[in-house]
């Protein structure tokens, strides 16, 4: 039986001021993907009328971080979710509104398992930026621990 995560969009909304302010919304949410989506806002544009190369890494740094939420979240209270690194290829022009689609690269049991074995786990999200006709604009990594609660 999975666990009922519909509460990480609003919980994102709530625990990071960005997403509200930037207008992120999150479309689909499971404990192992996320669908996440960047308004077409002109404040958030860059010097050619889209979205500003930041703003996509937010998006995906955010859906990421979602999916790191939504994967970890009846944990929460032993371990603290952090982004350790992260990496982007923008790779063709993004006009319009986005949207990022973030896998967790690892089982969730799988780093549980080495974070109760008292090792600091390290895993990736990968995350796929698009634009609406369904364009890669980005491709983005995000390596993520789970830092023990002391």
């Amino acid at each position: 039986m999975s666990q009922d995560v519909s509460f990480i969009a609003d919980a994102m909304k709530q625990a990071v001021p960005y997403v509200k302010t930037t207008g992120i919304e999150f479309e689909e949410v499971s404990a192992s993907r996320i669908v996440a989506s960047l308004p077409d806002t002109p404040t958030l544009h860059n010097h050619i009328g889209g979205p500003h190369a930041a703003m996509m890494f937010g998006l995906g740094e955010s859906a990421s971080g979602a999916v790191v939420m939504a994967a970890f979240a009846a944990h929460l209270g032993k371990a603290t979710p952090l982004a350790v690194r992260a990496e982007i290829a923008y790779k063709k022009i993004a006009m319009g509104p986005l949207r990022a689609e973030a896998v967790l690269g690892r089982s969730a049991d799988e780093v549980l398992a080495e974070l109760e074995s008292g090792t600091r786990p390290e895993f990736p999200v990968t995350i796929t930026i698009t634009n609406a006709e369904g364009v890669t604009t980005g491709e983005m990594t995000v390596v993520w621990t789970l830092k023990p609660v002391r």
